[in-house]
């Protein structure tokens, strides 16, 4: 038997959504996998700033950015920043039509102070985990800075939040030639939020990197995530697996439905795909 992949998404899938402390269980199957000769990736949004308090669980490498930072071992094998002329149309299109802005650098990131404003006055409405994500980002664990200490850093990603999609009509045009917009469930929560990710990559084309990279077949590769974020890598992965709390759209393209994160999901998870 040959080594095998895997992907792991952070929120909602390794962890609760913004916690950086993953259940005993999924630790305990990662670390099983890998006395087997696999290797296992974190596969996230969060750029690398974000994901460091996971790297301690000796992960193999590390697909931040949505796939524009990636890492194994000690190793960058792959680094796409935005342009600084994308990265100021894209800021000021956002801008210019009231949508609120998270910009993520490598190491920082910066947000409007109106978002948080608006977190706080939505943060009673239920069933988002990017929400919650954010505020509790936000508020306690991963310091993220007000936009005006933005001093100009390279961009790799938006994470953006907006009261409808109306907002994101004119960015999404004028925009969307070069970058895709991630949304989470549009209209489902009574407001909007996503990601503003460069089409030179996504998870998917990460996951192809990282496989080429180490010589293993895309056939022997499992991703496993949880939102509309995840969905090129599922695509992509040789084995696709949703958790039970993940979105309904991600589930219907999955090869397997797991338990939740907090029901041991992934530990159940690896024994079902024979990974340990």
């Amino acid at each position: 038997m040959g080594k095998k992949v895997i992907f792991l998404d952070i929120d909602g899938t390794l962890t609760e959504p913004g916690l950086n402390v993953p259940p005993e269980s999924a630790l305990k199957a990662i670390k099983m996998t890998q006395e087997k000769g696999n290797y296992v990736f974190l596969c996230t949004g969060r750029n690398r700033n974000m994901l460091a308090p996971l790297l301690k669980y000796n992960f193999d490498g590390a697909i931040g950015s949505s796939g524009g930072y990636i890492t194994y071992g000690d190793e960058v094998i792959y680094d796409c920043p935005m342009t600084e002329e994308q990265r100021e149309r894209v800021l000021n299109t956002l801008l210019d039509n009231g949508v609120f802005r998270t910009v993520e650098c490598r190491d920082n990131s910066y947000t409007d102070e109106s978002f948080k404003r608006f977190l706080e006055e939505n943060s009673s409405k239920e069933g988002n985990s990017e929400l919650l994500r954010w505020r509790k980002q936000i508020e306690e664990s991963l310091a993220i800075k007000p936009m005006a200490e933005y001093g100009g850093e390279p961009v790799y990603k938006v994470v953006v939040m907006s009261p409808s999609m109306k907002e994101l009509e004119i960015p999404i045009k004028v925009l969307g030639d070069e970058f895709n917009f991630c949304i989470q469930e549009p209209d489902k929560y009574g407001f909007i939020n996503g990601e503003v990710v460069n089409r030179k990559f996504d998870k998917g084309s990460a996951v192809e990197i990282v496989c080429e990279y180490l010589g293993v077949s895309i056939e022997d590769s499992y991703g496993f995530g949880d939102s509309m974020n995840d969905r090129e890598m599922l695509e992509v992965a040789g084995h696709s697996i949703c958790m039970e709390n993940g979105a309904k759209a991600m589930k219907e393209i999955s090869d397997y439905v797991c338990p939740s994160v907090t029901e041991d999901g992934l530990f159940k998870a690896f024994e079902h795909m024979g990974l340990i």
